[in-house]
């Protein structure tokens, strides 16, 4: 299958036994076989990992972004907090281009819940069409930048408009 063998790691009846008990083994992970096995197999899976410049990967990770779009058959909601469902888009700041998208059912509806549920699926943006003043400070709370007043139309459009500097938004049309 070409898969390269990483390492051996021996096994140590105290590591069973630590962790049936919920603790460490005693002695430090440099200091027994099985320590320094494993030490050794965490070095050669990182350098086998690493990213080269011919992999494709080298910025993957430092410039991807994941923006937030709340739906509501299958196009922006106008108003975040009553969709149905959000578009989790991972783009990258460099290339401009959509590298993948995610589609999730939306939490059930409860004050300040969709801030820290979008941050733990790792969003950094939301492109709402409306947002009241206290959401958007929850997201902020959240590290999550907001923008409101975007078009109700497809997450792709409004994402590829933002990427591009074109996504023309308007009003928020959210009051509370």
């Amino acid at each position: 299958m070409k898969i390269p063998f990483m390492c051996r790691i021996p096994i140590d009846p105290r590591l069973g036994a630590a962790g049936d008990s919920g603790t460490l083994i005693g002695e430090s992970l440099s200091a027994s076989e099985y320590g320094r096995a494993f030490l050794e197999a965490v070095e050669t899976i990182l350098r086998t990992t690493e990213p080269t410049e011919d992999s494709g990967l080298t910025n993957q990770g430092r410039n991807a972004m994941k923006i937030a779009v709340p739906l509501v058959d299958g196009k922006l909601s106008a108003h975040f907090g009553h969709c149905e469902e959000f578009a989790l888009i991972d783009a990258d700041r460099d290339s401009k281009e959509i590298t993948s998208k995610q589609t999730l059912a939306a939490p059930p509806h409860e004050p300040g819940l969709l801030p820290r549920w979008l941050a733990g699926h790792g969003a950094e943006m939301i492109i709402a069409g409306g947002m009241g003043g206290r959401a958007q400070g929850l997201f902020e709370q959240q590290n999550i930048k907001v923008l409101v007043g975007a078009p109700s139309d497809t997450p792709a459009a409004n994402v590829n408009a933002y990427l591009r500097g074109s996504l023309e938004t308007g009003e928020n049309v959210c009051d509370h």
